[in-house]
């Protein structure tokens, strides 16, 4: 026993103890033995690898942000919900499952993006994207600004065809083009998703949509194109149930991915964002929403838009990393029959 002596008294290190305990973390893998401030940032402490054989979920960083319309950052938004995650101790007590031991997960680590050049960047998520589909992994992406969502979309269309998809947001994303003669931005992804057939459109739910647009157009726009919007004030006025409860019922057993920008959350809670909106949904109503998708087909989920340089005290991130980690426990709960 050595004695560590401090200003107001003493205390016995057990160095032999110490020893043996760190002997254990290494030969049995134990990632969540360690503290939260201690090792390498991956998703949940999941192992950092390229290899996806026997793999079940992949987590994917997408660092790009060159299109967003007002404030940049989000290309930092995969690492900062990454360092989060270091407090997800693994058990969902919510839906009573610890995903990281249901599950072989892996972090597959960041798509290689050109900053300069949206096009090649997209080039480059869908065939990173189809690399860990192809295997049979699930894929779970962190991104980024919302244009990601469309070559995961190309991706994931070409195994399953086009797709029911649940789609959290402020806003409908459905822009012809968002900068004159450009068509690809943050702006645009599902109105391109629809022309290329990506979506079923007899199962797309907007869900969160509200804030001031330049007309009604923009609504319209959406809603003309196939888009099935639940704005903020109808999550706040029927609740949470009565929603999920709409949604289940179109979606069936129709392969389903789901997309969220964390500005669907109101800047209360979700500060970190480039676009924030007030009057939006609570971190409590967006928990909800996701673990009421229980059950359902789930095929794919992208995470988007937390942008840390706005998020001084990184709740924004903690909750990115714990919606993740919400929809990684429904792939472990689909995984075990239930």
């Amino acid at each position: 026993m050595i004695p560590w002596t401090l200003g107001l008294g003493s205390w016995d290190f057990d160095l032999d103890h110490f020893t043996k305990a760190l002997t254990h973390m290494a030969s049995t893998g134990s990632s969540f033995s360690a503290p939260p401030f201690q090792g390498i940032a991956t998703f949940g402490r999941c192992p950092h690898t390229r290899v996806l054989k026997g793999v079940d979920v992949a987590i994917l960083g997408v660092p790009f942000d060159s299109t967003v319309s007002y404030r940049s950052g989000t290309r930092f938004g995969p690492r900062a919900i990454r360092e989060q995650s270091l407090l997800l101790w693994g058990y969902n007590n919510a839906l009573g499952v610890a995903p990281f031991e249901q599950l072989s997960a892996i972090d597959f680590g960041d798509v290689d993006v050109i900053p300069v050049d949206v096009s090649a960047t997209h080039r480059a998520i869908e065939l990173t994207a189809k690399t860990i589909l192809d295997a049979g992994s699930r894929l779970i992406t962190l991104g980024g600004e919302h244009s990601i969502s469309l070559p995961l979309l190309r991706a994931h269309a070409a195994v399953h065809g086009p797709m029911a998809v649940v789609h959290f947001d402020a806003h409908p994303d459905t822009w012809d083009e968002e900068y004159p003669g450009y068509k690809f931005s943050h702006g645009t992804p599902f109105r391109r998703a629809i022309e290329e057939g990506l979506i079923d459109t007899s199962a797309y739910f907007q869900i969160g949509i509200r804030g001031p647009t330049a007309g009604p157009q923009d609504y319209e726009d959406a809603k003309q194109l196939g888009a099935q919007m639940l704005v903020a004030d109808d999550v706040h006025s029927r609740g949470v149930p009565s929603i999920l409860s709409e949604v289940r019922q179109c979606l069936g057993s129709r392969p389903t991915y789901v997309t969220l920008d964390i500005d669907a959350v109101d800047p209360a809670y979700a500060p970190g964002t480039g676009t924030p909106e007030v009057g939006g949904l609570t971190s409590y109503q967006i928990l909800q929403l996701i673990r009421g998708l229980r059950g359902l087909n789930l095929v794919g989920f992208d995470l988007v838009e937390v942008s840390p340089p706005y998020d001084p005290s990184q709740i924004t991130a903690i909750l990115g990393a714990n919606l993740a980690f919400e929809f990684l426990s429904l792939l472990a709960l689909k995984s075990r029959g239930h």
